[in-house]
């Protein structure tokens, strides 16, 4: 039975998990559910501002999505074209992280190791600027960042704008940075031994899909660090981790089995899980008992299979199907995935069936993607299930 956000919020709040590990698809709904499980936790009330920054000693969680990065935007300097700034709206994180705990270089190193060694950040002093009728005001120090592309021979190409990718790379490295001293300080357990009280209230670390724009070697990288800092936790708090890639999901997974600790120890700790979108607009969470990594193509076979016995199929459903060619061809050494489809008498692939899946899995418009089928077109994805199934013999995993 599907349940809705808010209801999906609630079972991961009741649950004893100290880690929890979500995988869903784009578009399911995880920034969502960051969003519910913030106010089921600590709801805003009217008087709450977040540029207070006393407001960080009331957190009870922390979170990482897309609303994260609203707080960085650019000034790119139009009239001249040449200093783009990122501006950072004040806040109480950042506030904190680099005014009060001077975090800059910690910051500059996490995010030269997702990018390049080369790309260098700079936050600003405070400095006074004037206006056209001559009033001047003060912009506060870490309020912007350049950006500096080392070139080689001492040359460096200054005040350059960074591509979307390393721009997410950057707000995730502050996060991180600031999540390195939350454990930090609250793994010592006695309260008045404490550097700070600021984390003493903090419950939750929720983060949603951190990984914007790496390619595979950062992206591994990332898993790797969060997967040792989530595990260096001694303290109470919780975290609950989505992603929608399943590398992503993967390496976590492994890095979080992957200590000494005892099977039944490390089952107490660690749940992990798969949220889905129904037909009805309502979600559902499994939680996937298997201690193998998650088979990304299997899980696209079964939602496949279970579409195709519910009748319920749509263009979407051609992009599985290509997905699971596209990494089976791969996998077996084939050049094409077409190669692997159905063959016609005279031997070679079915041009029908692979213009089928060509057009129907690059529509052009969003709204197409959810429409439905033709018979034809219904008969034809079935058709292609079964002998994919029958051919490479997929294990099922429908529940």
């Amino acid at each position: 039975m599907g349940k809705s956000l808010i209801e999906v919020a609630q079972e991961l709040n009741a649950s004893d998990k100290k880690v929890h590990l979500i995988y869903a698809f784009n578009g399911t709904g995880k920034t969502r559910l960051s969003r519910e499980f913030k106010q089921l936790i600590a709801p805003k009330t009217d008087s709450e501002e977040d540029v207070q920054s006393s407001e960080l000693a009331r957190k009870k969680i922390l979170y990482y999505n897309a609303f994260t990065e609203d707080l960085f935007y650019w000034n790119n300097d139009l009239e001249h074209d040449v200093e783009p700034k990122l501006i950072i709206q004040p806040n109480a994180f950042t506030r904190w992280v680099l005014e009060e705990q001077g975090q800059d270089r910690n910051i500059a190193t996490n995010f030269q190791r997702y990018t390049s060694d080369k790309l260098t950040p700079r936050f600003n002093e405070e400095y006074v600027i004037k206006d056209k009728d001559g009033k001047e005001s003060k912009v506060p120090a870490y309020s912007e960042v350049t950006f500096s592309f080392e070139r080689g021979n001492e040359a460096r190409s200054e005040n350059v704008k960074i591509s979307k990718g390393e721009e997410s790379n950057f707000i995730w490295s502050i996060f991180y940075s600031l999540l390195e001293q939350v454990i930090s300080v609250l793994n010592v357990a006695e309260l008045d031994e404490r550097e700070t009280d600021q984390f003493n209230q903090l419950e939750y670390i929720f983060i949603d899909d951190p990984v914007s724009s790496l390619d595979e070697g950062h992206l591994i990288q990332l898993a790797v660090d969060l997967a040792q800092l989530i595990k260096s936790n001694a303290s109470g708090l919780k975290f609950i981790v989505t992603t929608h890639s399943p590398l992503f999901y993967n390496v976590l997974h492994n890095e979080l089995n992957s200590d000494d600790k005892a099977k039944a120890y490390k089952k107490k700790i660690f749940e992990k899980y798969r949220l889905g979108k129904q037909e009805d607009g309502s979600y559902q969470l499994v939680i996937q008992t298997s201690d193998s990594p998650f088979s990304y193509h299997l899980y696209l076979m079964s939602e496949l299979e279970k579409a195709i016995n519910t009748g319920r199929l749509h263009k979407y459903h051609f992009n599985f199907i290509r997905n699971i060619l596209e990494k089976t061809s791969t996998f077996l050494g084939y050049e094409k995935w077409g190669d692997l489809l159905p063959k016609t008498d005279d031997g070679r692939p079915n041009p029908y069936e692979a213009r089928v899946i060509n057009i129907s899995s690059h529509s052009k418009h969003a709204g197409e993607e959810v429409t439905g089928l033709t018979e034809d077109d219904k008969r034809v994805l079935g058709y292609l299930v079964r002998q994919l199934n029958e051919t490479y013999r997929f294990k099922s995993i429908v529940s």
